[in-house]
């Protein structure tokens, strides 16, 4: 069960919260401040952090910048500062994710649920989905009772379009995450390799198809195949 933390200096907004998730069946714990947050986050394992900007001393954004420096958890900002810039500084901050307060709490329920998928996905050396189970580790796929083994990049293609289902990633950050950002070569060698894993996708006969996102990159999704 995986176990929050909530930090705001509002002991309303902190019950309020906590008594959502809590029913939503997490572990919360809380903090007042910058100070008791780091605190909490030494003494027990935290999955995700909530963080307001607007706290006293270290506000939510050094805060935020501060559990970047040693943790890779999914944090997401939670405040009533709704302008543009603010949402920009605290996704420069390391922040995963935005809420504006007031907010929905069904919606704070769902966001935190998706925060913590992509990032089991993320972290983890296997995947499943769409039928397919990918192992990072020795570069094989699992296809019905069929198992394969991909070249290196095209597996690190499929792998990184995977780990982000339903998400549009951009063909810059695909070529740097995988090629490397002093990659010189031919911009096309991302097409050929993207060809080459829907032709197998589809010999394959799994519900996984990459769909290209015209003027910016790639997204795998999950689709309905006819028999």
């Amino acid at each position: 069960m995986p176990t929050l933390l909530i930090v705001d200096d509002d002991s309303y907004i902190r019950e309020l919260v906590s008594v959502v998730l809590t029913q939503a069946g997490f572990i919360i714990k809380e903090a007042s401040d910058g100070a008791e947050a780091l605190q909490q986050l030494e003494r027990w394992t935290i999955d995700l952090a909530i963080l307001d900007i607007m706290l006293p001393g270290m506000d939510g954004l050094r805060l935020c910048e501060e559990i970047r420096q040693d943790r890779d958890i999914p944090i997401l900002m939670l405040t009533a500062k709704a302008e543009t810039v603010h949402k920009i500084k605290g996704f420069d901050a390391g922040a995963d994710d935005y809420l504006v307060k007031p907010f929905d709490t069904a919606e704070l329920v769902a966001r935190v649920k998706a925060l913590l998928k992509r990032y089991r996905l993320l972290t983890s050396p296997t995947i499943h989905v769409a039928g397919l189970t990918l192992h990072k580790q020795s570069l094989e796929i699992v296809s019905n009772t069929q198992t394969v083994t991909l070249p290196p990049k095209e597996f690190e293609v499929l792998f990184k379009l995977a780990e982000n289902i339903g998400r549009t990633i951009l063909r810059e950050h695909l070529i740097q995450s995988i090629w490397g950002i002093d990659f010189d070569g031919n911009e096309r060698t991302l097409d050929v390799h993207v060809n080459r894993l829907r032709d197998k996708l589809v010999e394959w006969n799994q519900p996984a198809r990459i769909q290209t996102v015209r003027g910016l990159g790639y997204r795998l999704e999950e689709v309905l195949i006819h028999e």
